[in-house]
């Protein structure tokens, strides 16, 4: 198996191996050296002790000053020799001539080193060749009364004994070192393991190849993708969740920010940050009606205990919007054929009517049927063609007057100005008013007799105010509370919602800049307040009342 093969432990783990081997020879070393640097340290200080005291022993200025100072002198520095342990004592003459040497055959020969910081009166050490081999030896000079140099003593060790007193410690020295090794051997071991783990044993290449795969993969996907570690903050997002979540990309800003620094609806930002499993959930931004899928993002291993560790969640984010338009776009168009669909039902049974009159012979009560259902018919058009200047409400509001009236349910509509021409477009006049009426019906449904919905545009300098209201069984604290929540429904016999069109409006109005509330009347009103419109148009009030 090739070097570039090997994982992040393996090489972390032979890197260190190496360093510590590295690591404990240095370090052995350097004990050691530093080991026998105190040694020569210490016996060159043992012997200028020893030659201090020899020097100021008043025998050997006596001795100096006699004819024959090896007598003396040689028996006395034998004997101090054994005592003090040290491998020779050498008593000289100024000139460098033995008077005492633990061979006597080199009693009277020329002495080996270095006297002249001695015959200057100072005491020294030196590491030098002698005749007994390389030795730490001291030198310190005999003064008389006078304090005139008259005998030098030297006196030390040999190296070799040295060496023998130093390699016994050597054991101590190396079993310190086997020690660190062993130590950084198993930190190596541990290291790598945890990191053979949490790398799932791959090779630094490989890890650069695959990020730079997913890391293509996370942009070139069209859904948004969000990756939150298991401390519920945000590790990785692509630029189509920076597009859906309205953040900046991460070209645009470096770095990661914080989940709680992101301008989440609070729905979304604990789904996130919780890193629960979901499956296709709605939430609705400002901008955009997102489904949300959530796994959480296991380790391929099993852990110590035999469960896959989670590490965090991935969550893929889908946008809806464009969906949901075109959602709203069929009901539009529901809407309008079930209107005509109403309308030719009732437009057949009328047309039966006159031909039954006229087969009767009753040609005057057939035209005056025909006249007053016509006359009808225009009237319902002209008023709201007359009151709403938008053709696009317009025909929703045509479209759900007969839904309505198919229904049994009066549906009265009041205009103020100009129908709030200008402000909603197409899309947002089915979001907002389609889906208020929708809800006003069928909650009128679920009240008593007689059931009726009203509707009011009023469009003013001040804004356009558009109020939907039925006569249903109304709506409780909880329910008025939870109403706008996404997935929120209470259709039936007790309240209100759709799960997820109340939703839409209350979206819908937030990003056009209105507001949305919503009171018991005892039935339900809901309120949309827009802001003021650039131009605004009056026309007198004109109000139709149309039902069943």
């Amino acid at each position: 198996m090739g070097f570039r093969n090997w994982s992040i432990a393996r090489r972390l783990f032979a890197a260190n191996l190496v360093f510590v081997l590295l690591l404990t020879a240095g370090v052995g070393g350097a004990a050691f050296l530093d080991a026998k640097s105190r040694s020569y340290a210490q016996a060159g200080q043992r012997m200028v002790t020893l030659a201090s005291s020899i020097a100021d022993n008043p025998l050997v200025v006596q001795a100096a000053g006699t004819a024959d100072p090896s007598a003396t002198l040689e028996p006395y520095a034998l004997r101090v020799t054994a005592d003090a342990g040290a491998d020779f004592i050498t008593i000289m003459a100024p000139d460098r001539t033995r008077w005492t040497h633990p061979n006597p055959a080199q009693i009277g020969k020329q002495y080996i080193g270095t006297i002249a910081p001695a015959l200057a009166g100072r005491t020294f050490t030196e590491t030098t060749a002698g005749t007994l081999g390389p030795s730490v030896r001291a030198v310190a000079p005999v003064k008389d009364a006078a304090g005139t140099v008259v005998a030098l003593v030297a006196a030390g060790v040999t190296v070799s004994n040295l060496d023998v007193a130093l390699n016994a410690q050597l054991p101590s020295i190396a079993g310190f070192a086997v020690v660190m090794l062993l130590a950084g051997a198993l930190a190596s071991w541990l290291l790598g393991r945890y990191l053979r783990r949490v790398t799932l044993g791959w090779g630094p290449e490989q890890l650069a190849r695959l990020f730079v795969y997913y890391d293509s993969v996370l942009h070139s996907v069209h859904d948004g993708l969000v990756l939150v570690d298991g401390r519920g903050d945000l590790v990785m997002y692509n630029d189509q969740a920076a597009v859906l979540l309205g953040i900046p990309t991460r070209r645009e800003r470096p770095g990661i920010p914080a989940l709680s620094e992101l301008n989440l609806t609070p729905s979304l930002a604990q789904l996130l940050s919780s890193g629960r499993r979901a499956e296709e959930e709605l939430h609705l931004t400002d901008t955009h009606l997102l489904v949300v899928s959530q796994q959480p993002a296991v380790e391929p291993g099993p852990s110590r205990r035999g469960r896959q560790r989670s590490v965090g969640s991935v969550a893929t984010l889908v946008d809806h919007t464009e969906l949901q338009a075109l959602d709203d776009e069929l009901r539009s168009s529901k809407t309008l054929a079930d209107a005509l669909r109403a309308q030719t039902h009732e437009h057949a049974n009328r047309i039966h009517t006159m031909v039954s009159l006229l087969e009767l012979g009753r040609t005057e009560q057939a035209l005056e049927f025909a006249t007053a259902d016509l006359a009808m018919t225009q009237q319902l058009a002209d008023d709201v063609l007359n009151t709403v200047d938008e053709p696009v409400i317009s025909a929703l509001l045509m479209g759900k007057i007969s839904q309505a009236s198919e229904r049994g349910i009066e549906l009265r509509v009041r205009v103020d100005g100009g129908g709030a021409a200008g402000t909603l477009s197409a899309h947002d006049a089915v979001t907002v008013l389609g889906n208020l009426i929708d809800n006003a019906m069928d909650a009128a449904d679920a009240g008593a007799l007689p059931r009726w919905v009203e509707v009011f545009l009023d469009t003013t300098a001040a804004g356009t105010l558009l109020r939907v209201s039925d006569s249903g069984p109304g709506l409780d604290a909880e329910a008025a509370e939870r109403l706008f929540h996404k997935g929120y429904t209470t259709k039936g016999a007790d309240g209100y919602g759709r799960g997820i069109g109340l939703a839409l409006v209350q979206q819908a109005v937030r990003r056009l800049g209105g507001t949305l509330t919503v009171r018991s009347t005892p039935g339900a009103e809901f309120t949309v307040a827009l802001p003021p419109l650039p131009r605004t148009t009056s026309n007198p009030q004109k109000e139709t009342d149309h039902g069943r």
